[in-house]
Order: C-alpha cells, then sequence, then structure tokens
C-alpha cells in the first residue's frame, strides 16, 4: 500500500473527524483523482515537442498520457480545431497516492527559492490547483536531455466542501503552504 495512503488512514482521517466534528467515515474528505497537464502552444509548429511531452508526463506519472486537441480554431494564434496542443493524464487510487508523495516529499523540495505553495489555489469547491514552472524537478527527468523546460499544471481533486477542509486535508498529508 502507498505511503501516503497509510498516513491519510492512520493520521488524518482521525484528525479530520475531531477537527469537524464528522461521524461518519464516510464523510471524511479524501482526494478523490490527481490531474497532471501540460499545454503546449508551440507544439503545432514542432511535432517532435509534442511526443517528447507525452514521454516525459509518462515517466513522470507512470501513466501513459492522452493527447489533448484544440477545439476551437484561433486565427491569431495560428491554431485550428483538431490541432494537438497538450497531454493530460488522471491519476487515482495507489498511483494518486505514489504520485503525491514524489510531488511533495522529492520534487517540491527541488524547486529553487520554494517558499511554499500559494493558498490561492483552491477554488472554492475543496480542489487545489498548482503550477510547475520547470517539469525537470522531478527526478524521473533525465535534465540533459531535456530540450526546452516545460511547464504543468496539477490540479488535486478532492471531496472536501470547503477550502479549509481540503486545505486542512492536503496539510495532514504533507503539503508546504506558504504562510498568508
Amino acid at each position: 500500500m502507498a505511503r501516503l495512503k497509510t498516513l491519510y488512514e492512520k493520521e488524518v482521517v482521525p484528525k479530520l473527524k475531531k477537527e469537524f466534528g464528522i461521524e461518519n467515515p464516510m464523510a471524511v474528505p479524501r482526494v478523490v483523482r490527481v490531474v497532471c497537464n501540460i499545454g503546449l502552444g508551440e507544439a503545432p509548429r514542432q511535432a517532435k515537442l509534442m511526443d517528447q511531452a507525452v514521454e516525459e508526463l509518462a515517466a513522470i506519472t507512470g501513466q501513459r498520457p492522452t493527447i489533448r486537441k484544440a477545439r476551437k480554431s484561433i486565427a491569431q494564434f495560428k491554431l485550428r480545431v483538431g490541432m494537438q496542443i497538450g497531454c493530460a493524464v488522471t491519476l487515482r487510487r495507489d498511483r494518486m497516492y505514489e504520485f503525491l508523495d514524489r510531488l511533495v516529499n522529492i520534487a517540491l523540495p527541488r524547486v529553487r527559492d520554494f517558499r511554499g505553495l500559494s493558498p490561492k489555489g483552491f477554488d472554492g469547491r475543496g480542489n487545489f490547483t498548482m503550477g510547475i514552472r520547470d517539469h525537470s524537478i522531478f527526478p524521473e527527468i533525465d535534465y540533459t536531455k531535456v530540450e526546452t523546460p516545460k511547464g504543468m499544471n496539477v490540479t488535486v481533486v478532492t471531496t472536501a466542501e470547503t477550502d479549509d477542509q481540503a486545505r486542512l486535508l492536503l496539510q495532514g498529508l504533507g503539503f508546504p503552504f506558504a504562510k498568508g
């Protein structure tokens, strides 16, 4: 079983039950899925860029990403319907906990001048989104082979009803939020 999942079951659930006065164990907030997304605006002009992004995201998450295509044509961006513009992965269950464990304990401490995650990343419904400027903070990426650094979005979807419940859940899992 994933290390973060045992931490959640043994320490975080009792803490959340006590903090919010929840009786039913099924009503305790939990992480449902994690969505990792790499958007590539240059992909239509550079075909090799998309292949690299797919390969690197698969290495980071341990699951093959789906390629996202444009739904709308935008002339100013030289974008047409059906062009490949990004890739995304949805992680659930054990892979999700393994990824979050690597993100919190290995990748985020490798970010230069890291001062904590912004508490403004909550959407009002208990979900948290964060941006990563350079995907090479993950140890699975060989930075000598990376031609261009790629940004990445990570969205953590929870069953929490409020942002406070979600913040306490993620802090219990080890997410380092900035003060203020």
